[in-house]
């Protein structure tokens, strides 16, 4: 069985595959300092606890934007699950071209990207709603064609009420209204339908530069699911794009 591992800035989801099935899917918090027995006892933890077996897991992949965790997490899978895993970068297989002028394009840029290609076809967006938000595009040939990075909705949340002394913090869910009678509601409905915006005009840009009107779009990450019910831009929802992402680079590169 294959074990995939998303490390996000704020959350480490974790999935495990039998061939193309995804069998269980569980989360770690990114911020809690951990050894590499500290990260190898958590691992065995809930991989026994979703019913499976240690030793069952017989390959590992992993995509990683937080380098400083990378030492202990990958000790202790050498040492807990007696696999050697495969680290996404842009030096593996992936199946997609990226010939951008900057070289250093995010792994999780790189997942996204490729399963959104083998998923669903090119010309392609992909939207990860995430503590940063991605969008990028695909052509038809599977050329990396760039994108943008904005900041997450959480992470716009949290800068206003810690910036501000008065604010407080807040669920973030969609407001019936846009006009707020008071402080929470307000807020709700500056980030919500704020974002709603943002994510509007970026696609349509995006769509308008590249003279792509007809492109797919397809929306992932936690928060996205808010953001896709209040608009049309998108074709698309899949909240386990990434993990099915990991997967298929595993399946190229196991070799």
């Amino acid at each position: 069985m294959l074990l995939v591992i998303d490390v996000g800035n704020t959350n480490i989801t974790l999935g495990v595959y039998k061939e193309e099935k995804l069998e269980a899917k569980f989360r770690m918090t990114t911020k809690l300092p951990r050894t590499s027995d500290e990260y190898g006892i958590s691992l065995c933890d809930l991989i026994e606890h979703q019913g499976f077996e240690i030793r069952q897991i017989d390959a590992v992949i992993i995509a990683s934007v937080v380098p400083d965790i990378m030492h202990s997490l990958t000790s202790a899978i050498i040492k807990y699950l007696d696999v050697y895993p495969l680290v996404v970068s842009r030096e593996i297989e992936t199946g997609i071209k990226i010939g951008m002028d900057n070289p250093r394009m995010g792994p999780d840029r790189i997942v996204d990207a490729v399963a959104a290609y083998e998923k669903y076809g090119g010309p392609v967006i992909v939207v990860d709603f995430g503590t940063a938000t991605t969008y990028d595009m695909i052509a038809e040939d599977g050329s990396f064609m760039g994108g943008c990075i904005a900041t997450g909705i959480r992470t716009s949340a949290r800068a206003l009420w810690g910036g501000a002394a008065m604010l407080p913090e807040i669920e973030i869910k969609k407001p019936e209204v846009i006009m707020g009678q008071e402080t929470i509601t307000s807020m709700q409905a500056g980030l919500v339908y704020g974002y709603i915006g943002q994510t509007e005009y970026i696609v349509q840009k995006m769509k308008k530069e590249t003279g792509l009107e007809n492109v797919k779009v397809i929306a992932t990450g936690g928060l996205g699911k808010i953001i896709v019910s209040e608009t049309d831009v998108f074709d698309a929802y899949d909240q386990n794009l990434t993990l099915d992402g990991l997967r298929i680079l595993y399946e190229k590169n196991k070799k």
